[in-house]
């Protein structure tokens, strides 16, 4: 790939503050940042570190409490802050663009594909909407949709999520702008679904030249995407270098441990599992339909045919063990869990410690407590409206238990390592880690003997992922509970899981040892999955 000596891009000792009640809150201290054309900047830091806010103030999207330093932000020649909203409204979308983490809140719910995007080629490119349509099925085309004028017809809730972000690159592609900023494009996908996105967006931006900031907190994926990487740790820039060598020889210690952080598959978490031979769950012949014949059907005499979520899932879990779950979006993988929690109805036979369960009515108070489950998004799982020691009261109040509840609470705080003062305050007013930290909490304070896990560590920077997944594994050797880990990080799940199920489109394909999933005699699903894995790329010692 070549760059130009000419930066596209250009940030001069930039600083972003945000008034609040109680002050100025700083986000961005004094960065330089150049990219030029043909080039792919990769930004990375933890949440909170001001990746976003520095994306929001290129782009000229700052609220009304932020407030900017001297510094000098420029695309080309243009002086980004000189410029008024009206003038910003020509240059977003034709000169630079934009794509966002979930494509869902990119794309108006209400109209057709198409429209959105004609729109832009309408507005930046004067041609008519004929001229428009006929272009954005050429465009929808050129990022792989293989039936791009039906793409257009539909809604956004009609396609997946990969084909909406195939549809949102497009609009940001379609006036072949000088800049696109990419703000975790991938990490809403699963995990063959993103490899596709970043190939085509490596090919993409290869036939166009265009500068490209790429933020992420995935420091494998960038080490395969960027030509530079700059380090964010609260709002400065640390370190700024050419990504083989930052890669290799890492200078600041916040790199260094972000790099630690990552998940290596060769760095084994999980202890051998002793077998006992008789398995704590076994689950037969297990299916999950979803939807029902109406009395229209019934009356017109039509054929229906439910949706399948789960067919015939049959395996075993052993005390103890660390079960990990895998495969892409729509697979049934967190079916599968909502089903063993009482969540979905299902056809077919759970036994647990030896007892039939055959739907929620042998889902007795014991089996509640005995079987748990952590949501991916503690925002949705934790009520807003309650304390944390409401919350973390419920299960205490629900299982028992001896003691006084209130120090038992502090108690598993602090066991999850959070403050025990922690237990006066509402969810809104801790960290997305800290928040999943309490849905742990809530979990284990029942005592439970298996804890599904769905996509816990998802939606987490990586430094925040490994102090969770160092957390599981601690309790797990603690309490001995065995765990059900659904994610779609296979490099993590190869750390941390006895055996692995691979599932795809309701079906169990194989249930293989963690330590030997990458042999060659696996099926050919399995094999593509791991082949759209991003590979560790830290082989050297920190």
């Amino acid at each position: 790939m070549t760059t130009s000596l000419t930066p596209v891009l250009q940030v001069s000792d930039y600083s972003l503050a945000y008034r609040a009640p109680r002050g100025k809150i700083p986000v961005i201290n004094n960065i330089d940042l150049t990219i030029a054309r043909g080039e792919i900047l990769g930004l990375v830091g933890e949440s909170g570190s001001g990746k976003s806010s520095m994306a929001s103030a290129i782009m000229r999207h700052l609220p009304g409490n932020a407030e900017e330093n001297a510094g000098s932000i420029r695309l080309g020649t243009t002086d980004l802050r000189a410029q008024n909203e009206r003038a910003m409204s020509d240059i977003r979308g034709r000169r630079m663009s934009m794509v966002f983490q979930d494509p869902a809140t990119s794309l108006n719910p209400t109209l057709r594909l198409g429209e959105q995007l004609a729109e832009v080629l309408i507005r930046h490119q004067g041609m008519t909407t004929a001229q428009a349509w006929r272009e954005g099925e050429a465009r929808l085309a050129q990022v792989g949709l293989k039936t791009p004028a039906e793409m257009m017809r539909r809604l956004p809730h009609e396609v997946s999520g990969g084909e909406k972000q195939r549809v949102v690159i497009a609009t940001a592609f379609a006036c072949n702008p000088e800049l696109i900023i990419f703000d975790e494009p991938t990490t809403a996908l699963d995990v063959i679904t993103a490899r596709q996105i970043l190939d085509l967006f490596a090919e993409l931006q290869a036939q166009t030249g265009v500068a490209s900031l790429y933020i992420s907190h995935d420091l494998a994926l960038l080490s395969q995407t960027a030509n530079r990487v700059a380090v964010l740790q609260k709002g400065t820039v640390v370190e700024q270098e050419e990504t083989v060598r930052l890669f290799r020889a890492p200078n600041h210690s916040y790199t260094k441990a972000l790099i630690a952080a990552a998940p290596d598959p060769d760095k084994r978490l999980v202890q051998p599992l002793e077998e006992s031979g008789t398995p704590l769950v076994s689950v037969q012949d297990l299916s999950v339909k979803f939807g029902r014949k109406s009395w229209v059907d019934s009356l017109l005499r039509r054929d229906f045919q439910p949706v399948v979520g789960n067919q015939a899932i049959t395996l075993d879990l052993q005390p103890g063990e660390v079960l990990g779950i895998v495969g892409e979006s729509g697979s049934g993988k967190s079916t599968l869990a909502k089903a063993m929690t009482g969540l979905n109805r299902f056809d077919g036979l759970i036994e647990f410690d030896g007892k039939p369960v055959r739907g929620l009515s042998d889902m007795d108070r014991g089996y509640r407590r005995d079987v748990q489950i952590i949501f991916q998004h503690p925002d949705a799982s934790l009520n807003p409206r309650q304390r944390i020691s409401e919350i973390l009261g419920r299960p205490v109040r629900l299982y028992g238990g001896s003691g006084n509840p209130r120090e038992r609470i502090k108690s598993m705080l602090e066991r999850v390592r959070l403050p025990a003062h922690y237990i006066d305050r509402f969810p809104h007013e801790l960290s997305g880690g800290e928040k999943q930290r309490i849905a742990i909490a809530r979990a284990f304070l029942s005592n439970p003997r298996l804890v599904i896990c769905d996509e816990i560590t998802s939606a987490l920077d990586v430094s925040v992922q490994a102090s969770v997944i160092d957390l599981l594994m601690e309790l797990h050797r603690d309490t001995g509970a065995a765990y059900v880990f659904i994610t779609h990080d296979i490099n993590l799940v190869r750390q941390i899981a006895h055996r692995i199920a691979v599932m795809y489109r309701g079906d169990l394909v194989e249930i293989s040892d963690a330590e030997r999933i990458t042999d060659p005699d696996r099926a050919d699903y399995t094999r593509a999955l791991l082949a759209a894995v991003t590979p560790p790329a830290f082989t050297h010692s920190l």
